[in-house]
């Protein structure tokens, strides 16, 4: 099972594929993590990445292709994945699609993540990351105990460059700009499932994403099997 979760940052995509990871027991893999890893771990890639992603732009086709190339290849992606922030671009899901193809695969699902760009700006304005043991919080949703400190291990939260209401509004336009094609593209290859996301609950979209891989694997079994 091969899927893709589509849409812009803030809508979701990260919560509902770690829960559909380990549901399938498939890997999740996400291309800001990725990303931020080589940055904090100081690779080649990283120094390259670290200029784009602070100002809120999309990482070059090149290095995001890379390293996702280089996680797909390892042994736990041959039963599936989910791809969590790639492709974001057109290029990209042509590389993708050639990628799985000489490896004789393919894509099964494209979620698409609807949201509005007030949600996503309160979303991710308000995410705060402890510096000490990286747990994640939010002002709103899931605020500390103690305002700017983290109830496990005590340690500073922070706030990511890439959360501050004027970089997330320069990522969300840049992310319209160059990943409207992409819609068109999954569409008409017949895959893309749209997934409304700003105001339903988190469970009820797990549900909805989780009957829809139910429902695409079984028909790819009875048209396997000459089922019509």
């Amino acid at each position: 099972m091969m899927i893709v979760f589509l849409g812009p940052p803030g809508a979701g995509k990260g919560t509902q594929a770690e829960t559909i990871s380990k549901e399938k027991k498939i890997p999740h893999i996400s291309s800001g993590n990725l990303l931020r890893e080589a940055v904090e771990a100081g690779t080649e890639t990283g120094v390259k990445a670290r200029y784009y992603i602070e100002k809120g732009l999309l990482v070059p086709d090149q290095i995001v292709v890379d390293i996702i190339k280089e996680r797909i290849l390892k042994s736990d992606c041959r039963a599936g994945f989910v791809l969590d922030g790639f492709p974001r671009t057109l290029a990209q899901a042509k590389v993708l699609d050639e990628m799985l193809k000489n490896l004789g695969n393919r894509l099964d699902i494209v979620f698409y993540f609807s949201v509005s760009k007030e949600s996503v700006v309160q979303r991710l304005s308000g995410r705060l990351i402890c510096g000490a043991c990286g747990a994640n919080y939010h002002k709103i949703y899931v605020p500390s105990s103690k305002n700017g400190i983290c109830d496990k291990c005590g340690g500073k939260l922070n706030q990511r460059a890439d959360d501050k209401p004027e970089t997330v509004l320069e990522r969300l336009r840049v992310y319209h700009e160059q990943t409207e094609g992409l819609i068109d593209y999954y569409q008409k290859s017949g895959i893309l499932k749209e997934i409304l996301s700003d105001n339903s609950r988190i469970d009820m979209i797990t549900k909805k994403i989780s009957d829809t891989i139910k429902s695409t694997m079984q028909e790819k079994s009875l048209i396997g099997r000459g089922v019509n």
